[in-house]
């Protein structure tokens, strides 16, 4: 006998630490030399029907969907690590069965002038058949 999940119930499927090479920043160099960009996935969705089924056509395929995030990442050059996570929040959110993705752009060759480990901009975004928040995180 299968449970009835509540409504609000979401599974979470991430993928961490993409390593791409873009040409993405303000300054003419980073455009021009590029530098390396590393991005974490995080989709919510949910994994009963493949769980049910076994079967890769019922699930969002991360395999697919890895090659189409760096492919957008080492597409046309943009200025602010805002519009790549968007960019790439769009790309996780074509598979209508997303309901929501957060996606972490790590930028670790910033062009700053310190000793830093990383510079990170995480965002979340809905799809659109979703307006609330994930279960549990706060709304801004």
């Amino acid at each position: 006998m299968s449970r009835q999940r509540p409504a609000e119930a979401v599974d979470e499927l991430s993928v961490l630490g993409i390593e791409c090479y873009g040409h993405h920043g303000v300054l003419d160099h980073e455009k021009r030399e590029g530098q390396t960009f590393v991005v974490d996935l995080t989709l919510g969705f949910d994994t009963a029907p493949a769980a049910a089924s076994d079967d890769l056509r019922d699930t969002v395929d991360y395999g697919s969907l890895v090659a189409a995030v760096k492919a957008a990442v080492e597409a046309d050059p943009v200025d602010l690590i805002e519009t790549l996570a968007q960019r790439l929040a769009d790309v996780c959110l074509r598979d209508g069965r997303v309901e929501w993705a957060r996606i972490t752009v790590h930028k670790p060759e910033a062009p700053i002038q310190a000793t830093f480990a990383d510079v990170t901009l995480t965002i979340t975004r809905y799809g659109p058949s979703r307006d609330q928040p994930p279960e549990g995180e706060a709304t801004t």
